[in-house]
């Protein structure tokens, strides 16, 4: 995935990567959401699981958001 170097901008095929991996990165952070809030509710929680899992999920997030910022483009106002 490389961005031009003329002018900063994607190409289509680098937002549709992007995109896809977005959407695969969002899928795994709700299955791991699902996961915690199961793991929590059972009678003897594992917590160093349990903190993993937690672990996993801000990486997740903070890989979305950053994502989602190179698929926005900059506007300056």
């Amino acid at each position: 995935m490389q961005r031009s170097k003329i002018n900063g901008l994607m190409n289509d095929e680098d937002q549709g990567e992007l995109i896809a991996e977005l959407t695969k990165l969002q899928q795994e952070h709700r299955d791991l959401d699902a996961a915690i809030d199961a793991l929590h509710h059972s009678p003897a929680p594992d917590l160093l699981r349990l903190q993993r899992l937690k672990k996993r999920k801000l990486v997740l997030r903070d890989r979305i958001a950053f994502i989602e910022d190179q698929i926005t483009p900059d506007i300056i106002a």
